[in-house]
């Protein structure tokens, strides 16, 4: 096996022997034996990182093998500068739901430890696919995870949240399926995806192809106005639950737009970019106000999340090499600053049950440790320079100036609303005199919290003071992917 193939299995492997061996009343082993799962799946990323060869837009560490020779379908696993990181933040992000979930799941732990690694495998197996029917594989098969973490583990309305979210990504990715079918057929029996990025479409295919691309990736992300499943699934899904998702998750569909619709439907992705900027910044701009006036501190990121998410697409569709970076490094950012938030926002909620901002008031009072964590990651919320929020966006903002002044201007109103709705609900949840009894009675962080809130913290401000590592690992491959655009435009 290969090292793609190790950061796939590894976890996949340790989760399926917490399903089958774990007890609760071995709780504590189960937790360790998923603790050395996801650190194991992080280290075997580790050399895909260092042995990485920087400049170069080949695919790099690649695996191919027949899986389903009557279909010519391959396991087939490769990755470049666009999906790196990706794969690196997955494992990353594991390791600290694991260490955040230690102590707060009592019941059925080893199905919870287990559905998490093995979701992080899952999502792996979506940014290392280079057949297009294990992507899809890969793809459907992390919502059964995720159905199961929010279901199980979730709030009051779990059941409801789990059909939600379910059902809009499945009926989103069954238009992909038939794309995905047509594709194969037009490239003569291949799901290859290099064959796929050099098929002669005419315009009408490629628009159809655009669309339901569109319907798969945009729900995913989400965009507006299909972002509605998001705020109800993070009210009720388990802290962890809602770390991976905004995370990781999100990504998925962004990620799908890199390697489907830009280089398979270029002359489409062109045509439509006035559609994919305007959506986009409806999100950054509507979505942030509506984010201002919510009482519930999860909906608030939740629609901090749409917003910033639209900063991602709005970079794809401005088709530079600066606004395409920009978004690939504003995903991996935003899955460090919205884990961290989610995961602070649970350190409250397992003390005293309620996400609602009027429940605190003086929060620095009582915790002062984790006040300085969550002022940390509430001004990187609102993409403060010197933390990675601030990196992506500005490098977006910059782009789409250069592309369209007016679009730049009403990109870069989203950080006035950023620091609108972040530090007013840092204001109403941490400062002044302690607001009632269940504040005054709170405990600071304890170590284990401290060493998941201090993590977060590394990586936030590392990858704000110094995002040249993140920037060097992608810029051959996306200035290849531009490349190919702007080529088969040009034909």
């Amino acid at each position: 096996m290969g090292l793609l193939s190790l950061a796939i299995w590894v976890p996949i492997f340790f989760g399926a022997v917490l399903l089958a061996f774990g007890r609760d009343e071995h709780a504590n082993a189960v937790r360790w034996i998923a603790l050395v799962g996801a650190l194991a799946g992080l280290a075997v990323t580790i050399p895909l990182y260092t042995g990485f060869e920087v400049g170069s837009a080949a695919m790099q560490f690649v695996e191919k093998s027949v899986w389903i020779e009557r279909f010519n379908i391959h396991y087939h696993l490769g990755v470049d500068g666009i999906s790196l990181w990706l794969v690196l933040l997955t494992a990353f992000i594991t390791v600290i739901v694991v260490i955040a979930g230690w102590e707060v799941i009592t019941e059925r732990v080893n199905q919870y430890m287990g559905a998490f690694l093995i979701l992080s495998g899952l999502m792996i197996g979506v940014f290392a696919s280079l057949d297009a029917m294990l992507f899809y594989v890969f793809f459907e098969a992390t919502l059964i995870p995720m159905y199961l973490i929010i279901g199980i583990w979730g709030g009051p309305n779990k059941i409801y949240a789990a059909f939600k979210f379910f059902l809009y990504t499945l009926m989103g990715s069954l238009l992909m399926l038939v794309a995905l079918i047509y594709l194969y057929l037009q490239a003569g029996g291949s799901f290859d995806l290099a064959t796929w990025h050099k098929l002669p479409l005419g315009a009408n295919a490629q628009t159809l192809l655009f669309f339901a691309f569109f319907a798969a990736f945009a729900v995913k992300v989400p965009m507006w106005p299909v972002h509605t499943w998001l705020p109800d699934v993070h009210v009720e899904a388990p802290t962890g639950g809602s770390a991976v998702l905004a995370a990781i998750m999100l990504k998925l569909g962004a990620y799908g737009f890199l390697r489907f619709s830009l280089p398979i439907a270029p002359d489409a992705s062109h045509e439509w970019a006035w559609l994919m900027i305007t959506l986009s910044l409806v999100a950054v701009i509507y979505v942030g106000l509506v984010a201002m006036v919510q009482q519930d501190m999860k909906k608030l990121v939740a629609y901090s999340s749409v917003a910033h998410m639209g900063f991602v697409t709005l970079g794809f569709f401005v088709f530079s090499d600066l606004g395409v970076s920009g978004a690939i490094v504003q995903m991996i950012a935003h899955g460090f600053v919205s884990a961290a938030m989610f995961l602070s926002i649970g350190v409250l909620y397992d003390r005293v049950h309620s996400r609602e901002i009027a429940s605190y008031g003086g929060v620095v009072n009582t915790m002062p440790r984790f006040a300085a964590f969550a002022l940390l990651f509430t001004m990187a919320n609102c993409g403060l320079p010197g933390t990675a929020g601030f990196v992506g966006e500005w490098m977006v903002i910059l782009a789409a100036v250069k592309a369209n002044f007016w679009i730049g201007l009403l990109a870069a109103s989203a950080l006035i609303f950023g620091a609108a709705y972040s530090l007013w609900m840092f204001k109403r949840v941490y400062l002044g005199a302690p607001g009632n009894d269940d504040v005054k009675a709170l405990t600071d962080i304890n170590s284990r919290e401290f060493l998941v809130m201090a993590l977060l913290a590394i990586m936030v401000l590392y990858m704000g003071i110094h995002p040249k590592p993140f920037t060097d690992v992608m810029d051959a491959s996306v200035a290849e992917l531009l490349r190919h655009v702007a080529i088969s435009k040009l034909n």
